[in-house]
């Protein structure tokens, strides 16, 4: 008689979401490169001023879109499948530089920045630069344009040096997108200009505008003209038990981590060259954690409503741009760049302690990209591929 199959032999593996991904006791990691079909942007300095190669965003399919700046002067859009390769042809924008792209069930929307006109001033002060805008594009799900609107403030009778210009300069302005599920928010740096007798000053800061499935610059929504200045590592995600979009940034007013418009004291730093904001991801119950870094160490800190933090976490990641993402009920994944590669520790989103080991992610890190959060429990990131044609998607699967 043969013996009977054990339990542990005939179980069906577990698996999570439409995509079937599989759920492990512990993370795992998963690297698909992927053939884009044209030169990206390479990593270059990664200052905050620098462009940024590359963005994805999760799908309702359990697949993505995935953006990047090709070095033709466009922004390029792909939509990946369920093994994180390229469904169908991609399409391209007019775009100077990427910022972020979020997906829904019926496509998507991009943030980028395109040619703007600066008009004459004069300057009080300092060298010209081109003046841009920030733009939000609707897509379908075929990579269409639907509609395209504006979230800075240039017109033809406005122009990036006249009073009251909100526009895009050489200024830092990295931007993140986020959506309640109708409408989508922007949140970017910004230059603010200000007469000054004769000249005009440009300052910078940072900038919220919400924009309807329609098209449509709304107002309320917790959105702003400015926020934080000056202003870095802008950060937004929407909340939906508290039915807001919450926001910090890292600024040099009082050299802190911050919620803006009004200021409100998230964690104190100290300007030094080294403060320097990560991600913000909802907390298990209520509120939010923030990842910031100080003197390249990495931080946790959690906060709710408008008090400054109630805890901090000193990690032992060290680094000086750590990466926040939910992962999964309950979990959040902290990343940072190690080398050539990138090391990866998960957090309880309710009580902030480490969960598990540290691991390695085998993708190069980018001081500014993100990783996106699936509803499958997964977490994937865009990095560069080992061609100028290609991106490597890192995913760490469910557990």
């Amino acid at each position: 008689m043969s013996a009977a199959p054990s339990a542990s032999a005939s179980a069906t593996p577990k698996t999570a979401g439409p995509c079937a991904r599989p759920v492990g006791a512990a993370p795992a990691t998963k690297i698909t490169q992927v053939s884009v079909g044209s030169a990206v942007k390479g990593y270059g300095g990664e200052g905050d001023t620098e462009a940024l190669p590359m963005a994805i965003s999760a799908a309702p399919n359990g697949g993505s879109w995935l953006a990047w700046l090709g070095t033709d002067g466009k922004v390029h859009l792909g939509r990946l499948g369920c093994d994180d390769k390229l469904v169908g042809t991609p399409t391209s924008f007019t775009g100077i530089d990427l910022q972020d792209v979020q997906a829904d069930a019926t496509g998507g929307v991009l943030l980028l920045t395109r040619k703007g006109d600066c008009h004459t001033g004069p300057l009080c002060g300092g060298e010209s630069s081109p003046c841009n805008q920030m733009v939000m594009v609707r897509f379908d799900n075929a990579g269409k344009t639907v509609w395209e609107r504006q979230v800075t403030n240039l017109t033809s009778a406005r122009g990036g040096y006249d009073d009251g210009a909100r526009f895009v300069w050489w200024y830092q302005h990295h931007g993140r997108l986020a959506t309640d599920g109708t409408n989508f928010a922007a949140y970017f740096g910004v230059a603010i200009t200000v007469q000054n007798g004769s000249c005009v000053d440009i300052h910078e800061g940072d900038r919220m505008q919400v924009v309807s499935k329609s098209g449509a610059l709304l107002s309320g929504h917790n959105s702003f003209e400015v926020g934080c200045s000056h202003a870095w590592t802008s950060r937004i995600v929407w909340d939906p038990r508290a039915k807001k979009f919450a926001m910090v940034c890292a600024t040099d007013n009082d050299c802190r981590i911050a919620q803006p418009n009004p200021y409100r004291t998230v964690a104190a730093g100290t300007c030094d060259g080294s403060l320097f904001g990560g991600d913000l991801v909802l907390a298990k119950s209520s509120g939010y954690w923030t990842a910031w870094s100080q003197g390249g160490t990495v931080r946790l800190s959690h906060f709710s409503g408008s008090s400054a933090a109630d805890k901090t976490i000193k990690t032992s990641a060290g680094s000086q741009h750590p990466h926040l993402v939910t992962y999964g009920a309950g979990k959040m994944l902290l990343t940072w760049q190690s080398g050539s590669t990138m090391k990866a520790q998960v957090y309880n989103s309710g009580t902030g302690a480490a969960t598990g080991k540290q691991f390695t992610i085998a993708a190069k890190d980018h001081n500014y990209q993100a990783f996106k959060p699936y509803a499958d429990g997964s977490a994937a990131y865009p990095a560069a591929g080992s061609t100028s044609t290609s991106i490597k998607i890192a995913r760490v699967l469910p557990s």
